[in-house]
């Protein structure tokens, strides 16, 4: 009987649940710690010997004649160029990347025009101090949210590494980028929530969503965790927003249609099954773990998600769900030239650094009570 009101329990409420843990990780049955040890060993040991220096560098160099590098950064800048002068978007975006060979089939290999429009209205060095604030708005409302669950070493570590993960924004060339910005917004969104008053982080959201489609799985998690509490006007809201966004959808698909020529060449598609080691190197080549041997930057990328979902709350369940379904996706999804998809899990995703310690100090207190008991 106290089995399945525990079992009604989760099934009622599973957010609210996981947040009366508080430690999560401290609850875990025995084996179930020990195989979760063993299987974060295993993933690091083989992360930190198959993906070799040479290994994944040889490979996007090879599969991609156009990457996230100068070549795309100078496309995103001859077309904001186009539309600061008064070129309308979709005109500036297509002949620009008919010009340079790139695909425009299907619609979404035309980025959305949110961040040329704002380029148009800010300039390169007005979106790169936008970029600066952002970020310093995210590690502030982190260290926030999080002063009731962490100690202060623990906040003041994340603060510090979240500007590890986020020193992108020093370069001019972030503003570029839509990712980086789409990234800066979403972990804010996932910072300021709070269940009393979640509008703000939905206008984050929705502005992330305006800039970059792939924040889209954000917005579907969040509305998920919405129906299982049975929050009905903050579903009503995230359902309206993906309406709007599908409205959204739709006229860009027109705008990009209405300049098709024949003989436009198309996208390769998003079936590459890279495997994890795509997001893993690109975690460890866009941050601070650039500084360090591919073979240790490699399985420490992995150590942010164990923190996080040691955490607890709502917050620490929604940022480890979320993380690791967005790798997932990129394992599944991204082609080799893809690896900067991975821009949109920053900033925040370092700070699960600084959760790592007692996560693992759980896991390993979670196997010893197992074997007292």
């Amino acid at each position: 009987m106290a089995f399945c009101t525990r079992a009604m329990m989760v099934l009622h409420d599973p957010v609210a649940r996981w947040e009366g843990l508080d430690r999560p990780l401290r609850h875990l049955p025995r084996r179930a710690a020990i195989g979760l040890l063993a299987v974060l060993a295993a993933v690091m040991v083989w992360s930190a010997v198959d993906i070799g220096p040479g290994q994944q560098a040889a490979e996007i160099d090879r599969n991609a004649p156009v990457a996230e590098d100068d070549g795309d950064l100078a496309l995103y800048a001859r077309i904001s160029d186009r539309v600061a002068a008064g070129e309308p978007y979709y005109v500036a975006a297509m002949a620009e990347q008919r010009a340079g060979n790139y695909p425009t089939r299907p619609f979404v290999t035309v980025r959305l025009p949110t961040l040329a429009m704002l380029h148009a209205q800010l300039g390169l060095h007005g979106v790169t101090i936008l970029l600066k604030t952002l970020l310093a708005a995210v590690i502030i409302a982190v260290i926030l949210r999080i002063r009731r669950q962490t100690l202060a070493l623990e906040r003041i570590g994340a603060g510090v590494l979240m500007l590890l993960g986020g020193a992108a924004v020093i370069t001019l060339d972030a503003a570029l980028i839509h990712e980086v910005l789409a990234g800066l917004l979403l972990s804010l969104a996932l910072a300021i929530y709070h269940p009393d008053r979640w509008w703000p982080a939905l206008i984050a959201a929705a502005l992330a969503l305006s800039l970059r489609e792939l924040a889209l799985p954000f917005v579907l998690l969040w509305l998920a965790f919405a129906l299982s509490q049975r929050r009905w006007p903050e579903v009503a809201a995230v359902g309206a927003l993906m309406i709007l966004f599908a409205i959204g959808m739709y006229l860009h698909f027109l705008g990009v249609e209405a300049q098709r020529l024949p003989g436009d060449s198309a996208s390769q598609g998003w079936d590459a099954l890279a495997g994890l080691r795509m997001p893993i190197f690109a975690m460890s080549q866009l941050t601070a773990l650039l500084f360090l041997p591919l073979w240790l930057a490699a399985p420490l990328a992995i150590g942010p998600l164990v923190g996080w979902a040691g955490l607890g709350g709502r917050l620490g369940l929604f940022a480890a769900i979320w993380f690791a379904g967005f790798f997932a996706a990129m394992a599944l999804f991204a082609r080799a030239e893809n690896f900067y998809w991975v821009q949109m899990t920053l900033p925040a995703y370092f700070a699960g650094f600084a959760f790592a310690p007692r996560a693992f100090a759980d896991l390993a207190h979670a196997t010893r009570i197992g074997m007292k008991g």
